[in-house]
């Protein structure tokens, strides 16, 4: 073979080898780029937002996104931080969505609240809200299970027909908000109990547990309230508080960008209801484990 010739076949030789990478990168390149997006995921500064919001970040990992957390922020700033592009998506409430940031007037129907707070967010703020979960931590009352069984209260209209023997432990706040004791009474009548005091908020299962009040205020996710012996969460039968049904918040840019998020998401946000997210609570309030614990085993349950 002259030497010409060999030139020639090295050259075409080197240049397919090169195609060959060059292509091999470009492919790499590719798929890198579809998952490159880091996805900023903030939660507000409780044991079930920190929970739900690593739930929703190990979806994403699981489907190769990039994710950075970004946890503990006020949830009189949260709101802000999204709008102003500091994150790009964190798990809210209905309720919250409609009262605290639309100020909107009360609604109670949990589809109606959602219907009303995604349609306005996205106009207002261009921000999506997922499917919200069965999850409801709204606001309630929490009666001693002794009581509530000897009495027969399970609602908050039988409740009212017992009040004069009750002992409320109030946290003071709830006395006077219009959607507190006020907004009750509008509905079930008046509230006349039996004594009333005002403990620390912190205290109050500590309080009925050691049978010094018979009903305090509670939301209805709260991790005590898996120790169904001792305290019982009564039914708002008559539908007073609004809904604050969980639901991931995410700014329209990046789920255009990603549009298989909502899918991701929507997943974790199915197997979440009011029992699952009280369960899980307790797991960090009661049993003391760290909620990227807690989150990871739920993830793998559910994945």
């Amino acid at each position: 073979m002259s030497r010409n010739k060999r030139k020639l076949y090295f050259s075409i030789s080197i240049f397919l080898v090169l195609s060959l990478i060059l292509s091999a990168c470009g492919d790499k390149t590719e798929n890198a780029e579809d998952k490159a997006a880091t996805i900023r995921i903030g939660t507000k500064d409780f044991t079930e937002n920190l929970i739900v919001g690593e739930l929703y970040a190990l979806a994403l990992e699981g489907a190769g996104y990039k994710v950075e957390r970004v946890p503990n922020i006020a949830g009189s700033v949260i709101h802000s931080s999204i709008v102003n592009n500091d994150i790009d998506m964190y798990p809210e409430y209905t309720g919250t969505g409609l009262l605290s940031i639309l100020k909107v007037d009360m609604l109670t129907d949990p589809d109606t609240v959602y219907k009303k707070v995604k349609e306005e967010y996205k106009k207002q703020f261009k921000i999506t809200w997922l499917d919200y979960s069965k999850a409801n931590d709204g606001a309630g009352l929490v009666i001693r299970s002794e009581v509530s069984k000897n009495l027969g209260i399970t609602t908050i209209t039988d409740l009212q027909k017992h009040v004069s023997k009750l002992r409320f432990a109030s946290q003071g706040e709830i006395d006077q908000r219009a959607d507190g004791i006020p907004a009750l009474e509008k509905v079930y009548g008046k509230f006349n109990w039996k004594s009333s005091k005002v403990y620390d908020n912190s205290l109050k299962y500590e309080v009925l547990k050691n049978n010094e009040a018979d009903v305090a205020p509670a939301y209805t996710t709260e991790g005590q309230l898996v120790n169904k012996d001792q305290f019982t969460l009564l039914k708002d039968d008559k539908q007073v508080w609004p809904p604050y049904n969980l639901a991931p918040v995410v700014r329209d840019n990046v789920l255009d960008t990603n549009p298989e998020i909502a899918e991701v998401i929507n997943k974790v946000s199915a197997a979440l209801d009011t029992e699952t997210v009280t369960a899980l609570n307790a797991k960090v309030d009661v049993d003391k484990k760290e909620y990227e614990d807690v989150a990871k085993e739920f993830y793998d349950s559910i994945k």
